[in-house]
């Protein structure tokens, strides 16, 4: 008996309503916004005018809310993964998000301009790292810190702060040994 082989690499596609059907599914389940379900319409082979229509539908259905969508990354990102502003606007534009709500969504939470995250997830990087020196050090918190999201302001003045304890004796014995 021969057995087939299955095409996997092929998408599937979906009537439009089959489409409406796991985007209501998938919104119910986790918060979406408009740039994931226009790209999963597309994977579906959605023609662009019922993409469209659709997208109406989830938006008018309440399925769908881009704003909902960046306050809700936006809390995740800074409680969970600690991010700076810089990184989340970043990530929120290439989501397609429009700029007024990233601009309101970020100007409302308080706890974006915490440095303690900052200074938290720097402490930590301090004790994995290794340095020659303090000047070797600091550059490598510094590149931590901005990529992390967080403004060279603070990161620089953060940084500071924490290598300020390092004493020479704690270099020296980091370089010869």
């Amino acid at each position: 008996m021969l057995q087939e082989k299955v095409d996997t690499t092929r998408k599937k596609t979906k009537t439009p309503e089959q489409a409406l059907s796991s985007l209501m599914r998938l919104c119910a389940r986790m918060e979406r916004c408009s740039a994931d379900a226009m790209r999963l319409m597309r994977g579906w082979q959605i023609e662009p005018a019922k993409a469209q229509e659709i997208l109406q539908r989830l938006i008018k259905d309440r399925f769908l809310d881009d704003r909902r969508y960046a306050e809700a990354f936006v809390r995740e990102k800074i409680s969970l993964s600690s991010w700076g502003e810089y990184k989340i606007k970043a990530a929120l534009k290439r989501k397609k998000i429009p700029e007024s709500i990233i601009a309101e969504v970020l100007g409302s939470m308080e706890s974006l301009h915490d440095t303690e995250r900052l200074k938290e997830r720097l402490a930590r990087k301090l004790r994995t790292v290794k340095y020659k020196n303090t000047y070797d050090l600091r550059t490598k918190l510094i590149r931590h810190g901005l990529s992390l999201g967080f403004s060279m302001d603070d990161v620089i003045k953060t940084t500071e702060e924490i290598t300020k304890n390092l004493t020479t004796e704690q270099e020296c014995e980091d370089i010869f040994f």
